[in-house]
């Protein structure tokens, strides 16, 4: 191996892993209002976003986690028209979710405006054109603020945030707090889906406290998995809603919907992909079970400490 740091980025997976790839190039390095930010190229992952010194994003393999977060809950709902994106800056989940010919109106809100501009201008092939789609609103605020203010009701809401860090902008957006925020915003047969992190043997405090915290909100929450190479190995996702549950669909019925919708270019998602995420593996369903912690504003969850 090559000894030269600069040769290298490093990339923490958790407190206890770390993830090194080779680097091609940087394209940009500095840091906004909110965060750190840069865009390398690597010889692994090609072009890649990295926030706090994580990354975020990778042209290779976006599409397994952003359609793994999008697509269960839009092919959930019978008919999603309305949608809202809390965070999502690369324009990727935006792009997902405006791939369903049913959605009229999807409003995305992202704090942190540099990210938007950095992910057009280096990582144009994550949003391919989303952000100029007549369906789009897009706000550069706060997630938790807009909908707190926000009369409307939407069906499906994507909570696609950085991991909570103590110097990050996203650790508000994990608590049940926010939670019970998102779900008076929900119609009545909406969803919610979040980015629950790492599910990694032994590091699923996260994943298993986000699900945990759902489950003190809403009475339907499905967790699923998806192996994301960018993320190091298997990802958390959790499902919530009211009275639809994605994890009871039938294979043929999500392939039944998928064609009804027209959905083309998936990669990753189908009605067999889908039965697989929902197949938990015994130990994380035992994880699952056992944990008590409810992540609040009083008691917030930070990763990644020493």
């Amino acid at each position: 191996m090559d000894s030269d740091p600069d040769n290298w980025l490093s990339d923490k997976i958790s407190s206890k892993l770390i993830q090194q790839h080779r680097l091609e190039e940087l394209l940009y390095e500095g840091k906004t209002q909110y965060q750190s930010v840069r865009v390398a190229r690597l010889s692994s992952l090609g072009v890649c976003l990295v926030l706090d010194g994580k990354i975020q994003s990778s042209e290779r393999d976006e599409f397994i986690y952003h359609e793994a977060l999008v697509q269960p809950a839009m092919i959930a709902h019978p008919c999603p028209e309305t949608v809202f994106i809390a965070g999502g800056g690369e324009g990727a989940t935006l792009r997902e979710a405006l791939s369903h010919k049913t959605v009229k109106k999807a409003v995305m809100a992202e704090i942190d405006s540099e990210v938007t501009a950095l992910s057009v201008k280096y990582l144009p092939g994550l949003s391919r054109g989303a952000f100029k789609d007549k369906r789009t609103e897009l706000h550069h605020s706060d997630a938790r603020e807009f909908l707190t203010k926000s009369k409307e009701k939407y069906d499906v809401i994507i909570i696609d945030l950085p991991d909570p860090i103590e110097e990050g902008p996203a650790c508000r957006l994990f608590t049940r707090e926010f939670y019970n925020i998102v779900s008076d915003r929900l119609t009545e047969n909406g969803l919610i889906s979040v980015q629950a992190g790492s599910a990694l043997f032994p590091d699923l405090l996260n994943l298993t406290a986000v699900n945990n915290t759902l489950q003190s909100v809403f009475p339907i929450v499905a967790t699923c998995v998806v192996n994301v190479p960018t993320y190091g190995g298997p990802w958390g996702l959790c499902f919530a809603s009211r009275k639809v549950d994605p994890s009871r669909l039938a294979l043929s019925e999500v392939d039944k919907r998928i064609a009804s919708r027209s959905l083309k270019g998936l990669k990753l998602y189908d009605g067999l992909a889908h039965q697989g995420m929902f197949s938990l593996p015994l130990y994380l369903r035992k994880a699952l079970a056992r944990q008590r912690r409810i992540i609040t504003d009083k008691n917030p969850l930070y990763l990644y400490g020493s």
